[in-house]
């Protein structure tokens, strides 16, 4: 009679066990454009623009003591399955930096020949190379995670003009919301080559869950705290 009470207690617990992770996976795969990424997506950027509102206006009035110009930079980006938005950052360049940007393409340090970097950029101002350094300018797209424009994680959102150069399998990509981080932007970031993170990007596509954005988080923030790649 014991025996049967205990075996009947273990095949409870395995039975509870295998429900508890068949729900867990299911979770996780009905995460991907779901409702629960939405309401985690708001929460999280909500929180965030409350509790650095002060650091925000104190790098919003360095902006404007540093260099003549507007405080926010808006650009339009591309989002899911091709939809333009408009994307906010804090400026870290001169008021006329689009217009320089055809001279310096010759001294682009991004291999590919669809992004654009460059280390030692001159249109950048004297806050813009400090505020770039820590990422700090990129603090105005959690309110594009907050409109719904942007998630907190995915692939980074690409410009236009560098998406008129992508192929079939780069524009893969576009096929979930863009976001503030995802798996390059933890591994290096600019000093990865662009079919890297395209490969990268991807693999968050095919892969992502609730627990991975969580730990994509995480990672992100001794990955600006070491400014590896940031420029």
């Amino acid at each position: 009679m014991q025996h049967n009470t205990i075996r009947n207690i273990i095949t409870t617990s395995l039975q509870y066990g295998r429900f508890h992770w068949q729900r867990l996976l299911y979770f996780n795969a009905r995460y991907s454009g779901s409702f629960i990424k939405r309401l985690f997506d708001i929460v999280v950027s909500a929180i965030f623009l409350i509790l650095f509102a002060l650091f925000i206006l104190i790098i919003a009035l360095l902006i404007i003591i540093d260099s003549p110009g507007p405080i926010f930079f808006c650009q339009t980006r591309v989002g899911k399955r091709g939809q333009l938005f408009k994307m906010w950052k804090f400026r870290s360049m001169s008021i006329d930096a689009e217009q320089h940007k055809a001279v310096l393409m010759k001294n682009n340090e991004m291999s590919g020949g669809v992004l654009f970097k460059m280390k030692n950029d001159p249109r950048m101002t004297h806050m813009g190379i400090f505020i770039r350094k820590f990422s700090i300018d990129e603090l105005p797209q959690f309110w594009n995670v907050l409109w719904g424009d942007m998630s907190l994680v995915g692939p980074r959102p690409p410009l236009p003009s560098e998406v008129a150069k992508y192929d079939a399998y780069q524009r893969q990509r576009l096929e979930v919301k863009p976001g503030i981080t995802c798996i390059w932007q933890v591994s290096g970031r600019s000093e990865i080559p662009f079919q890297q993170q395209v490969e990268m990007d991807l693999q968050y596509i095919n892969t992502q869950s609730f627990f991975g954005d969580i730990k994509l988080l995480l990672k992100t923030v001794p990955a600006v705290l070491k400014c590896r790649g940031a420029f």
